[in-house]
């Protein structure tokens, strides 16, 4: 069984999306061991609850500075036996520490085509109100490994979203959740599981067919 452990800050819809392609046969030898947020309340936790996967907030603030809560992270993590830690609107920025314990194995899911609408500042909301403001007619998600850069690591997989005339931020933000981030995560996670992708000296994606 290939074991993940899911971060989440909010809703977890993505998380739901991985619950689901586990449950309908979709992402097969694939489990969920962990979740953890760094929000007491998230009803990403609630989601966890409902399906019997264990869980826990690990918040910042109950401890005395960085160092501590990703050390307690890490040990969270590698408790749980998990293979792969999966970002799932974890909005918390990573130690080196964290990124250096789980190298090659994070990944994140993020609401636009890395380069565009990436980076610092960008997240939730905010991507899609850029990607309008610009003026794009194609958006869509990216999955890609987490390395010591904000939205910078090698990319696995994005998926096109078109714009419609007249999208608010809110309209295209589930859009580009149904038809992109909800598909593609768990596709990332089964390849990873079946050794198709992996990250290789620090950047490169290696694709087995």
């Amino acid at each position: 069984m290939f074991k993940i452990a899911v971060l989440v800050s909010g809703g977890g819809t993505n998380l739901q999306a991985v619950i689901d392609a586990i449950g309908d046969g979709s992402l097969p030898g694939v489990e969920i061991v962990k979740v953890i947020s760094n929000k007491e309340g998230a009803y990403a936790l609630k989601r966890a609850d409902i399906c019997g996967i264990d869980n826990c907030c690990i918040s910042p603030k109950a401890y005395e500075d960085r160092a501590a809560y990703f050390d307690a992270m890490i040990e969270a993590i590698k408790g749980s036996g998990a293979d792969l830690v999966v970002l799932a609107g974890f909005l918390v920025v990573l130690s080196a520490e964290f990124i250096n314990a789980f190298r090659g194995r994070i990944i994140n899911i993020h609401p636009s085509l890395i380069p565009s609408f990436c980076g610092d500042g960008y997240y939730g909301l905010k991507v899609h109100e850029a990607a309008l403001r610009r003026g794009v007619k194609v958006t869509g998600a990216t999955v890609h490994f987490v390395d010591e850069g904000t939205d910078t690591g090698p990319i696995i997989i994005q998926k096109a979203v078109y714009i419609n005339n007249g999208d608010t931020p809110e309209v295209l933000q589930k859009r580009v959740m149904e038809q992109a981030e909800w598909k593609i995560l768990p596709e990332a996670i089964l390849a990873i599981a079946k050794g198709r992708v992996r990250m290789e000296d620090g950047r490169a994606i290696v694709i087995y067919e």
